[in-house]
């Protein structure tokens, strides 16, 4: 797909301000709001924008502990273990990574206890060799919008 610079213009705005009408948009932007509406359709059948979602503040909603999981699994297993860790509610993110470690899981929980089960029902998945669990002290920036 073409990409140019009011296509990424757009997505500032969207990535700013998701709500905002493609006729807000356009005002904005100054193009017209078929052009908004073009460009937004074929940013989206493209999957450069795969949906639209809010922002909340996790600690207000009582998940006050983030943590860093390092797994290093073995047999083969790891996409198979990635897909199922995945799956629960509290993780925010899993990568394959390199390094010591094979998979890295950004998750988080209202107290302890439910971190512990969680990190107890990990070491439980077969052929996961071991965990390294890192709690967060301070939260300096969480924000996944790249631009």
């Amino acid at each position: 797909m073409k990409y140019d610079e009011r296509d990424e213009k757009i997505l500032r705005h969207l990535l700013s301000d998701g709500r905002q009408s493609a006729r807000q948009l356009a005002h904005t932007m100054n193009i017209s709001t078929v052009t908004a509406i073009t460009r937004i359709k074929k940013l989206e059948k493209n999957k450069i924008i795969q949906g639209y979602t809010v922002r909340l503040d996790h600690e207000l909603l009582g998940y006050e502990i983030t943590v860093i999981i390092e797994i290093k699994t073995s047999n083969g297993k790891m996409l198979e273990i990635e897909e199922e860790i995945a799956k629960h509610d509290n993780v925010v993110a899993v990568y394959d990574m390199t390094g010591n470690a094979d998979t890295l899981v950004i998750a988080k929980f209202k107290d302890r206890k439910s971190l512990s089960v969680f990190v107890k029902d990990l070491l439980a998945i077969p052929n996961v060799e071991n965990t390294v669990t890192h709690i967060v002290l301070n939260t300096i920036k969480e924000d996944n919008r790249l631009m």
